[in-house]
């Protein structure tokens, strides 16, 4: 692969402009130069694809140049690339499904006449719109639990709350695990400090916490679930019935 400046920024889906930034920062190593043409090669392009892949994740550029320096020193390409795949690879092999407008509709009549809802459901993401203005959701199991839902006569706003609610809580436990592997495995490298693991170690260790991450979460959910129905069934029978079960005279 043997890219100009402008094919690689096009090919990478960025601009010359950062293409050049990034190199002046020391996040892309300079091109191979024949004559006054600089010509880029596979890394350059991976390389980028990383760089945009830890920006949206909130990294810095500073803590990205540190990042990728481990693997210009003690890394290889394929490292690299594994990393990379780590950041970008589905954590569930469930597959988006597009639905028409007038699918939605069935499933969720309120929208018909309340456009608002729609367009909650676009901020919350549970559908996008595709470029034949078809709804694709990310998550078709998310549309079944609300058609459910709604078809037991939940409204769509106390709906779109508890996904509010619960992306909010599962965010936090996201942020809780990857402070803890940046804390404990990627700050030990970037500092150079001896207990550090190498870098294909941690790429080796991504790749087997990723799916564990998320059983870890099965059985406290399931056990809050479980303590959660007791209490409102206890709940609700002391309403029934406030004596206890208590003979009366």
């Amino acid at each position: 692969m043997r890219l100009r400046i402008d094919e690689l920024a096009t090919t990478a889906g960025t601009t010359s402009r950062n293409v050049r930034a990034y190199q002046q920062r020391g996040l892309l190593p300079a091109p191979e130069l024949e004559g006054r043409t600089g010509f880029y090669g596979e890394e350059h392009l991976h390389r980028l694809r990383l760089i945009d892949e830890l920006q949206q994740r909130g990294f810095s550029l500073e803590a990205i140049r540190q990042t990728l320096d481990i693997w210009s020193t003690g890394g290889d390409l394929g490292e690299l690339l594994g990393f990379q795949h780590l950041l970008s690879a589905p954590l569930t092999d469930e597959q988006p499904v597009t639905f028409t407008v007038a699918e939605l509709t069935t499933r969720f009549p309120a929208i018909e006449h309340r456009p608002e809802l729609m367009g909650r459901a676009l901020e919350l993401g549970l559908v996008e719109v595709d470029d034949r203005g078809d709804l694709v959701a990310p998550s078709p199991m998310i549309i079944e639990a609300g058609t459910e839902l709604v078809r037991l006569g939940v409204s769509m706003e106390v709906v779109f709350d508890l996904v509010a609610a619960i992306r909010a809580d599962v965010s936090d436990i996201a942020r809780r695990f990857l402070e803890l592997v940046s804390d404990h495995l990627l700050a030990p490298m970037i500092e150079g400090r001896d207990d550090a693991v190498s870098s294909s170690e941690l790429v080796s260790s991504l790749q087997r916490l990723r799916p564990i991450a998320i059983e870890v979460v099965r059985p406290f959910l399931a056990q809050a679930l479980a303590s959660e129905i007791d209490r409102t069934v206890r709940a609700q029978a002391d309403l029934l019935d406030p004596d206890g079960g208590a003979a009366t005279a």
